[in-house]
C-alpha cells in the first residue's frame, strides 16, 4: 500500500489514523499483533523494529528468544473491524545484532529465500499462483475436552437437518447433503456476506476472481482470487482468512477454515494454481505437450508428485487433514496427474488453453497450513523436478484422464496414495527434505522443530478419547 515512510505518514494524517497495528506470522501460520499509538510511529521502527519474545511464536528456544520485527510498510491496510482508526501492517521477524538479521525460521524468510533460489537456479524468476479458498459459515460452534466431557455441537441455518425445526420461524429452503454447489436464493442465503467480504478484499488490494456456494450444505462457500507472486499471495492468504473470518464474526455468524468440520460432507480444501514465468513470459506452454502443457511444466508436476507424501507435512498440517483426504469425495488421495480429473494430486484445467492461462493445480492442501511454508515448499518440490527432469509419466504417476474410483483394483494398487494421517506426512518427511535445504530456503532446524511439535500434537490428540468410541466399544 505505501513505499516510503512519509507517504503512510501523510495517509495516517489525512485520515485520521490513531493506532499502527503490526501482525507477525507464528509457526503454524496464525496471525498475532501488536499496536502502537500512532505518535510513536517513526523512521527509527523501520529500522530498529519492536522486541518481542519469539519463544511465545513457537520459533526459539526461552534463553535465544528476544526478536525484534521490522513492519513492511507495502503490507499495510486499513482495518475495517476495529472502531478506533487503524493502519495494519505485517512484521518480519530479525534476529537482534548489530545490524539485524533476518530470522531463518520466520515464514516470510523462508518464503524470500525461495523465491530468491527460484532466480538463481535460471529456470524462471517468479511462479504466480492462484489459491482457492473454501471454508464453511455456521450460526453455531460450541466444543468441549474435558476429562468427563468431550464433543462439539454445530449449527447452520441453511443445513438440512433444520428443516424440520420448529423452535425459530422455519421457512424452509434447506440445502440437502452435498448439494450446496451454485444453489441460488433463498436456499443461498450467505450471498450478501460474502459479497461484502469480496468488496472488503478489493478495497484492499486482493482481486477476486468469484464467490460462490460449494458442495456442503451447511454453508460451504468459495472464494477464488486471482494469481499473484508466491510471497505476496501467502500475505494475501493471511489477509483474506483475516476478512472472511472477522466478517463473518461481526455479521453474528461463525467461519472455520477447518479441512472436515463436518462428517460426511464435502470437505474444505485450498487447492493451489500455479506456473512460471521467466522475463514476463509463460514457460508452462507447449500446443504439441500432452493436455498443452511444456517439458518444464511436466517435470515440475513430477517434482510434486515423487515429493507429495512429504510435501503433505507442509500442505495439509493438522490431524483434520486427513479426515478429508479420504476416498469418494472430491478431496485427491492419488499420487497422480491428469487433466479435469478431480480425484488426482495433480489436475490440469481443460479450460485454460492459452500460454499466458496454461497450468495445473495441486489439489491436496488445505487451509491449515503456514501459506508461507507450504507455497515455499510445493516451489521447490516443483523445482526439483525440473532440475532433475523427472517424468511423471515414466514413474508411472500418469496421465489418468479417467475416474480412478471406477478403476479395477488391481489397476488402483499402482497407484501410489498421499498419506493416511499425520504421522505418516511426518514420517514422509523425515525421509525426504533435501529438496527443501536448497539454497538454505528450509533450515534444517526449523524442519526438526516442525516434525517435533507436530508429532506432539499428534500424540497429544490420540490420549483423547473420542466420542465415537463410546458407541463402538462402550458395551464390550
Amino acid at each position: 500500500m505505501f513505499k516510503s515512510f512519509e507517504e503512510i505518514k501523510d495517509y495516517c494524517t489525512k485520515n485520521n489514523i490513531q493506532m499502527v497495528d503490526f501482525k507477525m506470522i507464528d509457526l503454524l501460520g496464525r496471525w498475532r499483533h501488536l499496536s502502537i499509538p500512532v505518535e510513536r510511529f517513526n523512521k527509527e521502527t523501520l529500522v530498529h523494529g519492536i522486541g518481542f519474545d519469539g519463544s511465545n511464536y513457537g520459533f526459539a528456544p526461552v534463553e535465544k528468544s528476544d526478536m525484534v520485527f521490522i513492519p513492511d510498510i507495502s503490507s499495510s491496510f486499513l482495518d475495517p473491524f476495529v472502531q478506533t482508526p487503524t493502519i495494519s501492517m505485517i512484521g518480519d521477524v530479525f534476529t537482534i545484532g548489530n545490524p539485524h538479521r533476518r530470522f531463518e525460521q520466520d515464514p516470510r524468510t523462508v518464503s524470500t529465500h525461495a523465491e530468491e533460489y527460484l532466480k538463481s537456479s535460471g529456470v524462471a524468476d517468479e511462479m504466480r499462483i492462484g489459491p482457492e479458498f473454501e471454508f464453511y459459515v455456521f450460526d453455531n460452534i460450541s466444543y468441549e475436552t474435558k476429562p468427563h466431557s468431550t464433543g462439539f455441537f454445530i449449527d447452520a441455518e441453511q443445513a438440512e437437518w433444520n428443516s424440520g425445526n420448529t423452535d425459530v420461524p422455519n421457512q424452509g429452503y434447506k440445502v440437502p447433503l452435498k448439494g450446496g454447489y451454485h444453489v441460488t436464493p433463498p436456499m443461498d442465503n450467505l450471498y450478501d456476506l460474502r459479497s461484502e467480504m469480496c468488496m472488503l478484499l478489493e478495497e484492499r488490494g486482493v482481486a477476486v476472481k468469484y464467490h460462490h456456494p460449494e458442495v456442503g450444505g451447511p454453508g460451504q462457500s468459495e472464494i477464488e482470487v486471482e494469481f499473484g507472486s508466491m510471497k505476496e499471495m501467502a500475505d494475501k492468504t493471511m489477509l483474506i482468512k483475516y476478512i472472511v473470518k472477522n466478517h463473518a464474526y461481526a455479521m453474528g455468524k461463525t467461519v472455520t477454515f477447518m479441512p472436515k468440520p463436518l462428517f460426511g460432507e464435502a470437505g474444505n480444501g485450498m487447492h493451489v494454481h500455479m506456473h512460471l514465468f521467466k522475463n514476463g513470459q509463460p514457460l508452462f506452454y507447449d500446443e504439441n505437450g500432452y493436455s498443452g502443457l511444456s517439458k518444464t511444466a511436466l517435470n515440475f508436476i513430477g517434482g510434486l508428485l515423487v515429493h507429495a507424501p512429504a510435501l503433505c507435512a507442509f500442505t495439509n498440517p493438522s490431524t483434520n487433514s486427513y479426515k478429508r483426504l479420504v476416498p469418494g469425495y472430491e478431496a485427491p488421495v492419488s499420487i497422480c496427474y491428469a487433466t479435469s480429473n478431480r480425484s488426482a494430486v495433480i489436475r490440469i484445467p481443460d479450460y485454460a488453453r492459452t500460454p499466458e492461462q496454461k497450468r495445473f493445480e495441486i489439489r491436496c492442501p488445505d487451509a491449515t497450513c503456514n501459506p508461507y511454508f507450504a507455497y515455499s515448499a510445493i516451489l521447490m518440490a516443483g523445482l526439483d523436478g525440473v532440475e532433475k527432469g523427472i517424468d511423471p509419466a515414466a514413474l508411472g504417476f500418469g496421465p489418468y484422464d479417467i475416474n480412478l474410483y471406477k478403476l479395477p483394483k488391481e489397476e488402483q494398487a499402482k497407484i501410489k496414495s498421499l498419506p493416511r494421517n499425520l504421522e505418516g506426512a511426518m514420517d514422509a518427511l523425515e525421509n525426504d527434505y533435501d529438496f527443501l535445504l536448497k539454497g538454505n530456503v528450509f533450515p534444517k532446524r526449523l524442519l526438526e522443530i516442525w516434525v517435533k511439535n507436530k508429532r506432539e500434537e499428534t500424540n497429544n490428540l490420540n490420549q483423547i478419547p473420542h466420542p465415537a468410541e463410546f458407541g463402538l466399544y462402550y458395551d464390550l
